[in-house]
């Protein structure tokens, strides 16, 4: 049994080691053990219109798929500049009161979005851009026509028709539209609805056919962004990055950079419902179109390093003189858990808490619903892990008594193992009949407790993803739950509270165990200093309740300190 609990620690401390190693390594930009490689700078797309078309990642299209009439199988993917020379582009500032929208005429793409409401933590007097085509970003939304040469795509030159490009006092929305000129004998037509509190865009497509002969075009809609970390990323914890597929079949399908860029990429590639996305930390971009139509998935990595992932729909045969329209929704915004899954089936899953979903969508409604209580995040925190400390009484209180008896017995089975050290069969003999005597069991205060890891774990992924904590406050000087304390005040008295919890158990007698009982919370510690401060809280709550058990338990069978 003493065994087992020494393997068991030198299990966790080595798992900690290692990780502690790999985040080292990650932050000093070598090549890590776990999650995403490090992504290194590519060369930044060229600003509009300072190069030819195609020169930059975005000007990659899908390949037209074999269900349109006029796309062979196995055919090349579409030339990726249109027939005509491409103008100038003309950009379109569209604000509403949560989002600054940017577009280009060139395509009618989405190339700048930033969310006014959520504060940019490196320059808190910025608001988070989410779409971004700089030097140092590019992430677009965009669509076109693909089926035969020269149809209009997110290439094509196109009108802005005259408009409001502010949402004004007493509106609920504003609508930008953009016309091609006649191109392959199609016409096509974008209209953007920006509506006051959302973060989702209605886009209308308007095919029309302008020429003598039917046509059967495919609309592509897809999204665009390179591979590199963002800013904020940490380097002492990994959230995930890059594009994602949804059906009914295979749920949430995460696609990493890294098996786009061996061609290895795994999902759905054609279904009657479903979406595509791009995930980051805490923010999120869709494509969804959710009546029941055929449409092709596909993802790849484009021409200049980025990443591309989107969806085909057929429109079917369109008659000369007849027109087509398509609608589509362009969600991009914050991860609000509800608020998704209210929009599409599914959508809430792009605040991915991976393996323990079932455990953490619980915790987060148990969080909210405190939350809308009291008002605050930092406390409702505070009362959530009180719950979980009650709800989980009966086994802490197994644990620490099974802890308090093994402390009691310790001088005696210090005393045994120095008396019959060189003789280890009978140590272990000896030790065994002392624990069944005593009806202690070793692992008593083990097992209780790691029943309860896979909880904790749960909530340690919902404060890590959920958007909720960016930017709230909570006591004093911690007005950012999402970053670091800026004083390192909880990660101080986290470690202070777990050497305490650590003095409170009871010292193994094996005296390198007992040297690495004192090291785990040391080396624990040096993670949190660099966490969240809700995360911070919650550990530190945590022990602190823990900690008053304990002694209460110690005290009430009379174990001395």
């Amino acid at each position: 049994m003493t065994d087992f609990r020494r393997t068991l620690l030198w299990m966790v401390f080595t798992v900690s080691l290692l990780m502690l190693w790999d985040a080292w390594n990650k932050h000093n930009g070598h090549p890590t053990m776990f999650g995403m490689p490090v992504a290194t700078d590519a060369a930044p797309a060229s600003a509009p219109g300072a190069s030819a078309p195609g020169a930059t990642a975005s000007a990659s299209l899908p390949t037209p798929s074999a269900a349109g009439a006029n796309a062979a199988a196995g055919a090349a993917p579409v030339a990726a500049t249109p027939a005509a020379p491409v103008a100038a582009s003309q950009l379109v500032t569209v604000r509403t009161d949560v989002v600054e929208a940017q577009f280009d005429s060139r395509g009618a793409s989405l190339v700048r979005l930033a969310l006014l409401k959520h504060v940019n933590q490196q320059d808190r007097s910025q608001p988070v851009v989410l779409f971004d085509r700089s030097a140092q970003r590019t992430y677009l939304a965009q669509s076109g026509l693909i089926g035969a040469q020269g149809w209009p795509t997110h290439l094509t030159p196109m009108n802005v028709e005259p408009g409001e490009r502010e949402l004004a006092a007493g509106r609920d929305a504003v609508v930008l539209r953009f016309v091609s000129p006649p191109s392959g004998g199609l016409q096509r037509a974008v209209s953007y609805t920006l509506k006051r509190g959302s973060y989702v865009i209605d886009v209308k497509q308007e095919v029309s056919n302008v020429g003598a002969e039917p046509q059967s075009p495919q609309l592509y809609l897809q999204l665009v962004r390179d591979g590199r970390p963002l800013p904020e990323e940490s380097s002492f914890y990994h959230t995930f990055t890059g594009p994602a597929v949804y059906t009914a079949d295979n749920k949430f399908q995460k696609i990493a950079f890294k098996d786009l860029d061996k061609g290895a990429a795994e999902h759905d590639k054609q279904a009657d419902n479903g979406w595509v996305a791009m995930v980051q930390h805490y923010f999120a971009s869709a494509w969804l179109h959710t009546a029941a139509a055929p449409r092709e998935f596909f993802s790849r990595k484009v021409d200049g390093g980025d990443y591309a992932v989107g969806m085909i729909f057929p429109l079917g045969q369109i008659a000369p003189g007849q027109s087509k329209v398509f609608d589509a929704q362009l969600f991009a915004g914050p991860q609000e858990e509800k608020k998704l899954a209210e929009l599409a089936p599914g959508l809430e899953t792009v605040k991915d808490y991976g393996m323990v979903t079932i455990l953490a969508k619980p915790l987060f409604w148990l969080l909210d619903k405190i939350h809308g209580l009291v008002g605050n995040w930092g406390w409702a925190i505070v009362l959530l892990v009180v719950l979980l400390k009650i709800a989980f009484y009966g086994l802490n209180a197994s644990a620490y008594r099974s802890m308090a008896k093994m402390k009691a017995l310790n001088p005696r089975i210090q005393e045994m193992r120095e008396r019959l050290k060189n003789d280890p069969q009978k140590m272990q003999m000896e030790m065994m009949r002392i624990y069944k005597e005593e009806k202690v069991n070793p692992i008593g205060g083990c097992l209780p407790i790691l029943i309860q890891i896979p909880v904790f774990i749960a909530l340690y992924w919902v404060l890590l993803s959920s958007v909720e904590m960016r930017n709230a406050p909570w006591i004093g000087w911690i007005t950012d739950l999402s970053v670091k304390d800026p004083y390192f005040v909880l990660p101080v008295l986290m470690t202070a509270s777990s050497l305490l919890q650590t003095w409170l158990n009871p010292t193994p007698p094996d005296p390198m165990q007992a040297k690495l009982m004192w090291i785990m919370p040391l080396a624990f510690s040096v993670m949190f200093f660099f966490f969240p401060a809700g995360l911070v809280l919650y550990w530190l709550t945590n022990n602190l309740l823990s900690i008053a058990q304990q002694w209460m338990i110690n005290k009430r069978l009379g174990v001395t300190q």
